[in-house]
């Protein structure tokens, strides 16, 4: 067995080699598992060769000092603008999610924001080490071209400092604080999921959301993450009071029997906003890799309905489009 990427002392969610979600369905599934999905595949949603969603044109200011202006670039990577700070989530702005350049799940809509756009980045958040989420070249052009620091939990540094030793980093366990400015905290917060870059490093790096404490209202960065008895979001509003804004994952859920312990699907996704009390939802992780079975625009057409029949406002939880911009 490799290396564990985390030396430290067993708590209740690493047994000393790995991490693990407690009290939660586990994560791991077998090659037959995998062979047993792939055989029972029968009908794949519909994923449009020439994509509708397109490119931003409101290009994004170099700060924000007033209110909170994030912009879709796809997937789960979204710039945070708030109090001056330029914060990226999971960033990937290569074509495909993979450790192999032409294999792979492929983009099927461009980055929200051009790389050549951006303003100076200040922070990158990292949730977890898959490739949709940890895309070590782009992290490579983020270091290239801007002053960072990223941020991710514990473990994750051993993938990044193979290929970017010199990248600012701080890593942290469930509960840490980091202090990004005088006036933003980022605090890495549960989630149930799972990690692994290869066949031999299955959870042998944390994963989490985020929860960011502005002047402008607290923002939760859901991360990728199944639902389980819904103690985790319930514990954002308990800790830090009902969100201003939450980012919550809508896609990558079919077939449920696979999924469910991994990742919400959109009814899921609403508990998640009750549970938190978030003011505003975006969804996120959905429409830009195909990774899953369900259609690339059944997401938020299942979002409407699951919003519809728990009788919440539409525009309190909208799909999050590459290209689009939400302003406070």
């Amino acid at each position: 067995m490799p290396r564990p990427y985390h030396q430290g002392a067993p708590s209740d969610h690493f047994d000393g080699t790995r991490f693990f979600n407690p009290d939660h369905p586990s994560t791991d599934k077998t090659a037959r598992d995998l062979m047993r999905w792939r055989k029972r595949r029968t009908d794949r949603g519909a994923w449009p060769a020439v994509p509708a969603l397109t490119t931003a044109t409101d290009t994004p200011p170099a700060e924000v000092t007033s209110g909170i202006r994030v912009s879709m670039v796809g997937h789960a990577s979204v710039l945070i603008q708030v109090a001056g700070l330029n914060i990226l989530t999971d960033p990937v702005w290569s074509e495909r999610a993979s450790p192999l350049p032409f294999v792979g799940p492929k983009r099927f809509n461009p980055p929200g924001i051009p790389f050549e756009a951006l303003p100076q980045i200040h922070v990158v958040l990292l949730s977890h080490n898959h490739y949709d989420h940890l895309d070590l070249p782009t992290l490579g052009r983020l270091a290239r071209a801007h002053r960072l620091r990223l941020v991710a939990p514990l473990g994750n540094d051993a993938v990044i400092r193979r290929k970017l030793p010199d990248l600012a980093m701080v890593t942290g366990d469930w509960g840490d604080r980091f202090a990004l400015s005088a006036d933003v905290d980022a605090i890495i917060h549960p989630a149930n999921h799972w990690s692994a870059r290869s066949l031999k490093d299955r959870r042998f790096a944390l994963w989490g959301g985020f929860v960011l404490t502005t002047p402008e209202g607290v923002i939760y960065f859901a991360g990728d993450t199944g639902y389980g008895t819904g103690e985790i979001f319930r514990a954002v509003r308990r800790a830090f009071g009902p969100p201003r804004l939450a980012f919550i994952p809508i896609g990558a859920y079919e077939p449920r029997w696979f999924m469910a312990p991994q990742h919400t699907n959109p009814e899921e996704a609403v508990r998640i906003l009750e549970d938190t009390g978030a003011e505003q939802g975006l969804g996120i992780h959905w429409g830009t890799f195909r990774l899953t079975d369900e259609g690339q625009d059944a997401p938020k057409h299942a979002l409407a309905q699951a919003l519809r029949e728990a009788g919440i406002a539409q525009e309190r939880f909208l799909p999050f489009h590459p290209g689009e911009v939400w302003r406070s």
